[in-house]
């Protein structure tokens, strides 16, 4: 209780918890001289202490305040130990208080370091009386305050120290340097502690370095059934391996290290290996975790269904060779009910199924038309009293179809009539104009493989950088919907593929097309007379009229076919180029109901937004008078409009050929002497 102390060269405050460690925390020292003692604070412990009765401690305090109240300086009662304090404790002391002439009260918790700043500011404000008066706040409120205070701090130190550290391998020291000028550190350590904020840096690097460790096994996770694939892409090699016999054949394959790295130390997580970005290969001790397990056996499960699958496909096609449902032209929607199974369904989607089907109709068709070509050759008496202009009148078509009705080759294309018309039209016109383009033959006729061989081998210096159309390998495609009501349209695609090559090949201005007709002359929204199916997608449409009636036909046609799209996002058929084009009857090539009819046409055309040719602009006529110069014009027609340049690809030249061959070798060719391969 003494007012006036002397104590030189002595610690103004000191903590047991220092003794040892003097040098390692701030020291003060008491002035010199004597020191006056301007107020006190009594302090009252309010927790629960072993073999201490809390009443003998308040009278122990009554009488210390007894004698500090002599000397008339300011005393502030504070009560310690408030975060484990006893009620009871708590209530007798503020009655101490209370009785002993208002003393203040500041209940604090040194530990969590509550209001141990208002205890000696509440007493300076009792010393010096011009001070402002500070506001108690009781303990629980006061811890609620710094509570959030401190959980502020803590997330701005905890924004900065993310801001500051990218990497799991930075250092405290350094970080710590960096951070001190930041007000967030300055005022969390002022809060918490040094060591709680050393504290969240650790966790945060942690917390960094596992992120790092999780992206880099991600990463050889991903890569991992690329490694499979390379190294055991078989599956009798790895089926009824064990897991360490499938390792050690791993190890045995020549590209093992291209893929892996065996690391001397183990868990490669805790090596060096992690932080090598330089080397991505996949730890070997990696296939040891259940992730890496999984991938394996998701590896065989994928060879094993690929198997199956295959199996699937190969059966399939078995099935298509030997069953007596399929036929050359029979649509997947007739054939699909016969050949399919419960099985087929399971392994493979009907995609799969239509592309082989699709493959092994082709194959179908082609060696059916190569029949039939075979058939006609054999009746070629048939032919040999045709017209000059090589056009059968419909008795003469009768008349053959019958004879040839009954062979079974003809039979073969009953699906396919258009084309098996367009053959025999075809025939007919190599009949009466034998040449390498009109040769059934097509690429193989000896006529046009001479001619190649002497063009690419023999090739003057003027015409080396010329290019041969009929030798381009990229052939455009062009396909081609034809719509027509009462015959018409099926009679210009036979007229058309009777002007094309056996392959369906024709050329247009030195420029040879890929060229696919699909005649349509009944309802559109039937399936059956859809202008799109899914093989075969139009790029234009050449619609014919020759009345009213078939006019008409061909305006709801196209409407029918416009609406039938609407919404859908390939919409296609809105954007389709259209020619409509007025086809005369025989014998009517004037007069007033050809002028009506080019008048209707015209008003349709402009309707429809499309290209209208009348016979007397386009020179079009049709049956005896329609040619290859009339259907030329059309087809080119088309590939000049606008709309059809972005639906059509254009083709790229024919390399230069190299020169000075021999040319014996030509001759070898032409009298028939074998040629060796190398040759």
């Amino acid at each position: 209780a003494a007012t006036k102390l002397a104590s030189a060269e002595k610690l103004m405050y000191f903590c047991t918890d220092q003794l040892g460690l003097e040098q390692d925390f701030e020291q003060k020292q008491m002035p010199d001289g004597k020191l006056p003692v301007d107020g006190f604070l009594l302090c009252v412990d309010v927790s629960r202490g072993m073999n201490r009765n809390f009443d003998e401690q308040l009278k122990f305090v009554s009488n210390l305040y007894n004698q500090l109240a002599k000397t008339k300086k300011p005393i502030v009662v504070v009560l310690t130990k408030c975060d484990e304090g006893v009620e009871r404790y708590i209530r007798d002391a503020h009655a101490f208080a209370l009785s002993k002439k208002n003393l203040q009260v500041v209940e604090t918790s040194a530990r969590s370091n509550v209001n141990v700043d208002l205890a000696f500011s509440t007493l300076v404000q009792l010393v010096d009386k011009s001070r402002g008066k500070a506001k108690i706040i009781p303990y629980f409120e006061a811890l609620k305050q710094q509570s959030q205070q401190i959980a502020a701090a803590k997330d701005k130190y905890e924004w900065l120290v993310s801001r500051i550290v990218k990497s799991h391998n930075e250092a405290w020291p350094n970080v710590s340097r960096k951070m001190q000028p930041a007000p967030e550190y300055q005022d969390y350590v002022y809060l918490e502690g040094t060591q709680k904020a050393k504290k969240l840096f650790l966790q945060h690097v942690q917390r960094l370095k596992q992120e790092h460790i999780e992206r880099r096994r991600k990463m050889y996770l991903a890569l991992l059934p690329q490694a499979l694939d390379a190294l055991v892409p078989d599956l009798d090699e790895i089926d009824h391996l064990s897991r360490a016999k499938a390792e050690k054949l791993l190890e045995a394959k020549p590209d093992f290290l291209k893929w892996f790295v065996v690391l001397e130390e183990t868990p490669w997580d805790a090596t060096s290996h992690v932080d090598n970005v330089d080397n991505e290969r996949i730890p070997f001790d990696l296939l040891e975790t259940p992730a890496a397990e999984q991938l394996y056996e998701a590896h065989l499960e994928k060879l094993r269904n690929e198997r199956k699958r295959a199996e699937m496909r190969r059966a399939f096609r078995e099935n298509l060779e030997t069953s007596p449902f399929v036929t050359p032209g029979k649509p997947w929607e007739e054939a699909r009910s016969f050949i399919m199974n419960e099985d087929f369904y399971l392994w493979l989607e009907e995609s799969v199924y239509m592309d082989i089907y699709g493959k092994h109709q082709k194959q179908l068709i082609d060696k059916a038309k190569e029949d039939f070509q075979e058939l006609l050759l054999e009746y070629s008496e048939l032919f040999y009293e045709l017209e000059l202009d090589a056009k059968p009148s419909k008795e003469k078509m009768g008349v053959i179809q019958e004879v040839l009705g009954e062979e079974q080759r003809f039979k073969a294309l009953q699906k396919l009539q258009a084309e098996r018309d367009a053959l025999i039209l075809k025939h007919i016109h190599f009949v009466y104009h034998p040449t390498k383009e009109t040769c059934p033959s097509c690429a193989a006729c000896v006529d046009a493989r001479v001619e190649q061989l002497l063009g690419s081998r023999f090739i003057r210096p003027a015409e080396r950088h010329q290019k041969n159309p009929l030798l381009d390998s990229n052939i455009d495609r062009i396909n081609l919907v034809i719509l027509g009501k009462d015959g018409l349209a099926r009679e210009l695609a036979n007229e058309i593929r009777a002007l094309c090559t056996n392959d369906d090949k024709y050329v247009i201005e030195g420029k040879m097309y890929e060229l696919s007709l699909r005649p349509i002359e009944g309802n559109v929204r039937l399936p059956v007379n859809a202008f799109q199916t899914p093989t075969f997608q139009p790029h234009g449409c050449l619609c014919l009229y020759n009345s009213k009636e078939s006019l008409s036909y061909v305006v709801e046609s196209i409407e029918k076919s416009r609406e039938s799209t609407i919404g859908r996002r390939d919409n296609h058929l809105a954007q389709l180029p259209l020619t409509l084009i007025l086809v005369n009857k025989r014998g009517d090539a004037s007069g007033e109901t050809l002028q009506s009819l080019i008048q209707q046409g015209q008003q349709i055309a402009s309707k429809l937004q499309c290209v209208f040719l009348d016979p007397a602009s386009a020179g079009i006529g049709y049956g005896r008078n329609i040619n290859e110069k009339h259907i030329s014009q059309v087809l080119k027609g088309l590939l000049d409009s606008k709309r059809n340049l972005n639906l059509v690809s254009s083709t790229s030249g024919l390399k230069d050929a190299a020169a000075d061959a021999d040319l014996r070798i030509v001759m070898c060719l032409m009298c028939g002497d074998p040629v060796s391969a190398d040759d």
